[in-house]
């Protein structure tokens, strides 16, 4: 027995204020906790704050982004780099070395 394939999630207070936003015809930033909700077509054109864990990051969401989740284009965490830390170590070496 084949699958039907599954509707796309979308939370339901995100697609009502999405509603109220394309009936009013005014561009507004819409604030949302749910990254696990998929973009769709209705969503084109609007700026939606996607919360990151600490703060809403503004998305301006576009034609390429329907069918992907919103949790995609806001990074959660900051990378940073190993060979940053590891080179100042190394210049703090050098000058105890100068010291002595």
């Amino acid at each position: 027995m084949t699958r039907k394939k599954k509707n796309p999630f979308v939370a339901h207070h995100l697609l009502v204020k999405i509603e109220k936003v394309n009936m009013k015809e005014e561009k507004e930033t819409i604030g949302t906790w749910s990254r696990a909700s998929s973009i769709l077509p209705t969503m084109v054109g609007h700026t939606i704050a996607i919360h990151n864990g600490k703060e809403h990051i503004p998305i301006y969401i576009t034609n390429p982004m329907v069918g992907h989740k919103l949790g995609e284009f806001v990074p959660t965490r900051n990378f940073t780099s190993y060979e940053s830390a590891r080179k100042d170590t190394k210049s703090r070496r050098n000058d105890t070395k100068s010291r002595r």
